[in-house]
């Protein structure tokens, strides 16, 4: 099983930024190779596809695309893939946040 994480400000104290905006997020990923906005996730199983509407930046990692979920204010990662760490801290750090399980 996956672990999952949020990169968040809601830790920080003296937070003149409470949360992590659709434009911010846009503005940011924007500048960010191998990343896209999507507002659906399909999910393809061996028998079915499900789609997820949301807000999703999703990251080109080789073959792979892995989602970072916008909801609330906080992104969110599964870490299925070692690689993915270095990426969300670096996110976490360039917007200011915290990165937490959950």
């Amino acid at each position: 099983m996956n672990q999952r994480f949020r990169i968040t400000r809601s830790m920080q104290e003296n937070n003149s930024e409470p949360s992590i905006s659709l434009e911010e997020c846009k503005d940011y990923f924007a500048t960010q190779p191998d990343f896209a906005y999507s507002n659906v996730l399909t999910v393809k199983g061996p028998e079915s596809t499900m789609s997820i509407e949301g807000d999703f930046f999703m990251w080109k990692h080789g073959d792979v695309e892995i989602p970072f979920r916008l909801y609330m204010g906080d992104l969110y990662v599964a870490i299925s893939n070692e690689a993915i760490v270095p990426k969300m801290i670096e996110i976490a750090t360039d917007l200011r946040a915290d990165v937490v399980e959950g």
